[in-house]
């Protein structure tokens, strides 16, 4: 969905809001949460959802970590920290978003190839349209909003560390001969202002993983993150 398709935005969001639950007061809120910072490419003057994806992400943080806390009441805060982490991270943000239908309506720059099921931006605006209910309502709109988004708590709190790249450094040593993550930068595409890193990690024998983020620190931590989970892994050291 392009930002010239007025008609297919307005329909699209329409039936967001009902999928959510939630009907904005101020409908250039949500239409601000749905515009990607491509578009500023064609139109400098347009609002984009950046500011409300800073918002957003720290209200999204605060909704999730309030459910771990009355959901998990003997866990610790290592544990219920690792808990949030992954149930607010880029991967989930992104299933819901296109459970909920935001690849056909996020309004984008002319000539935009079609959005992959986990590009970054989904997990963005979902971020930023959480921001702009809490601008909207307030606590309870950003509230129904979250109970929308349909996260889940998982139980095995132990599958996505919040140290990927430690993790997986460590993981690789273990095995015999010893081994050791090499990460390379595949590509950066996109603005000086606004780059978008793509970042390959090996672990010989074991398989490589990309990840893509707008820092390279960011990127290598989702490849780090995906090998973990995808590599070819012995059941023990060898």
């Amino acid at each position: 969905m392009l930002a010239e398709d007025n008609e297919t935005l307005r329909d699209g969001a329409e039936q967001l809001q009902k999928e959510l639950g939630y009907r904005f007061g101020d409908e250039r809120l949500l239409d601000m949460a749905l515009t990607t910072p491509a578009c500023r490419m064609t139109s400098p003057g347009v609002e984009d959802n950046q500011r409300l994806e800073f918002l957003g992400d720290s209200i999204l943080n605060m909704l999730a970590a309030d459910e771990l806390y009355r959901e998990f009441p003997s866990a610790q805060e290592g544990e219920l920290s690792e808990r949030r982490v992954r149930m607010v991270s880029t991967p989930p943000l992104c299933a819901a978003a296109v459970r909920l239908g935001l690849k056909g309506i996020l309004k984008r720059n002319k000539g935009a190839s079609e959005l992959r099921d986990d590009a970054k931006v989904l997990a963005d605006a979902m971020e930023a349209i959480i921001g702009a209910a809490w601008m909207d309502g307030g606590i309870e709109a950003a509230q129904r909003v979250y109970a929308g988004y349909g996260l889940e708590a998982q139980a095995d709190a132990g599958y996505w560390s919040v140290n990927p790249k430690g993790d997986l450094q460590k993981r690789a040593q273990a095995l015999l001969p010893h081994r050791h993550p090499a990460y390379e930068i595949v590509s950066v595409v996109g603005t000086s202002h606004e780059p978008l890193f793509r970042v390959k990690v090996t672990v010989d024998t074991v398989g490589e993983a990309f990840g893509e983020a707008r820092t390279r620190k960011d990127a290598e931590t989702a490849a780090a993150r995906k090998l973990l989970e995808c590599g070819r892994w012995p059941d023990a050291a060898q």
